[in-house]
């Protein structure tokens, strides 16, 4: 099955989700740019030209093929009334058949981070993993002394599993990571407050 275009949109109270355009490029580039020194400790090495229009056009056209396959969900958060450009909620590696399972990966801008946008937008991945893709798990992972990461999957239900040895190059360096997982038999992820579209 292929997931018709432009891909799912989700609605929160506050956040609007969708996958990324070609117009958001000024946006997110402006706000990563903004938010480089808060996120780079806890992600893989920018590459000299991760913000160049190019490389978010190539983004864009992963993006829409990735979805369309349904291997792939890459969402954008906007601001529901200014429509600003937030972070983004990745759900990838996403496999059918006997596994049902996908990866959850996210990043919040420095000026709207622990405002809970970010627990908001993954109650709202996460019921659209379960509900619409029919996912029987979810997986994510952190950096041990990321202990605002940590407790933002803590407290959207997610349960720690255990330790992965060099797990992703951060920052230019293999790091481990603390892994976790939700199950879609897990109560807490039976009614987040989301509405689905699209």
């Amino acid at each position: 099955m292929l997931w018709p275009r432009p891909g799912p949109r989700l609605d929160t109270d506050r956040m609007v989700l969708r996958l990324p355009r070609p117009d958001d490029f000024q946006p997110w580039a402006q706000l990563r740019r903004q938010s480089e020194a808060f996120l780079a400790p806890w992600e893989p090495q920018w590459t000299p030209g991760h913000l160049s229009k190019s490389a978010f056009s190539a983004r864009v056209r992963w993006a829409a093929r990735s979805a369309a396959k349904r291997t792939a969900f890459p969402f954008f958060m906007f601001d529901r009334e200014t429509m600003q450009v937030l972070g983004a909620i990745t759900l990838d590696e996403v496999r059918f058949g006997p596994a049902q399972t996908g990866r959850l990966g996210y990043w919040i801008g420095a000026p709207y981070a622990r405002q809970g946008l970010m627990r908001e937008g993954i109650a709202a991945v996460v019921h659209f993993a379960f509900q619409r893709l029919d996912l029987s798990r979810i997986e994510a992972a952190c950096l041990p002394e990321n202990a605002a990461s940590r407790g933002l999957l803590e407290t959207s239900g997610f349960k720690y599993e255990g330790v992965a040895q060099q797990y992703l190059q951060i920052d230019g360096r293999w790091r481990t990571h603390v892994l976790y997982a939700m199950l879609r038999s897990d109560r807490r992820a039976a009614a987040p407050r989301a509405a689905l579209e699209g």
